[in-house]
C-alpha cells in the first residue's frame, strides 16, 4: 500500500511504539485545545483529544492515514499531568504510593481519502507498591520520568514501583495500545506484519 501513515504527535514514545509495528511513517504536531470541556470525564477527554488531534493533521493530507492519540492518567477521578519537575514528580510519587493509577489511552486512525475512522480506548490501572520516601528520591535521580505522567517509567526502572498491573495491551501504559492500533492499520489496508 502506497498510501502514507501520520502520526499526529511529536511524542517520541509514541513513535517508538509505532516503529515496531509500521516501518514507514512520519510525524506532524497536531493543532489543538487540550483542555477539559466542562463535565468532561477523563476517558471522554482522552478520546476526543486523540480523534481532534487525528482530524487536525488529516485536514492537511487528502491521501493519508492520519492516527492520533491522547493518554491522560487519572487518581480518584483527578487528573494527574506529567510533573515537569524532581518535585512535582516526588509530590505525584507520594500521592500513588499503595494506590491504584488509572490511564486511558485514546487513539484515533483516520484515512484522510474516505474520511473512514477507527478509534478506541484503552484502560491500565497500575497498583502501586507503598514506596518510602528513600525509594521514591533514588528512582527519581536514576530515572527522572519528568516528561511522563504520574513520574514514572514502566519500560525502564519504573517496573520496580508496582505490585501489579490491568490492561488489555501492555503498549498502552507507554502510550500508544499497539494490539488496537495494529488491528485498524491492517482493517485500513496495512499489510502488518
Amino acid at each position: 500500500m502506497s498510501v502514507p501513515l501520520i502520526l499526529a504527535s511529536t511524542s517520541a514514545y509514541r513513535a517508538a511504539l509505532l516503529r515496531r509495528i509500521a516501518a514507514a511513517f512520519t510525524q506532524q504536531a497536531p493543532d489543538c485545545d487540550e483542555r477539559a470541556l466542562p463535565a468532561e470525564s477523563i476517558p471522554a477527554q482522552a478520546a476526543r483529544l486523540a480523534a481532534t488531534k487525528a482530524a487536525s493533521v488529516a485536514a492537511r493530507h487528502a491521501d493519508a492515514l492520519v492516527l492520533g492519540s491522547d493518554q491522560l492518567a487519572a487518581l480518584d477521578c483527578a487528573a494527574i499531568g506529567k510533573p515537569g519537575d524532581h518535585a512535582s514528580a516526588r509530590r505525584q510519587l507520594r500521592a500513588v504510593s499503595g494506590r491504584v493509577l488509572e490511564f486511558h489511552t485514546a487513539w484515533c486512525l483516520i484515512d484522510a481519502a474516505s474520511r473512514q475512522r477507527w478509534q478506541g480506548i484503552d484502560a491500565t490501572r497500575v497498583h502501586f507498591r507503598a514506596l518510602s520516601d528513600a525509594e521514591i528520591e533514588r528512582y527519581l535521580l536514576r530515572e527522572r520520568p519528568y516528561d511522563c505522567a504520574g513520574s514514572f517509567k514502566c519500560e525502564g526502572l519504573g517496573i520496580t514501583l508496582f505490585e501489579r498491573i490491568e490492561s488489555e495491551d501492555p503498549t498502552a501504559l507507554i502510550g500508544l495500545p499497539l494490539i488496537a492500533v495494529a488491528a485498524a492499520l491492517r482493517a485500513a489496508g496495512l499489510q502488518l506484519p
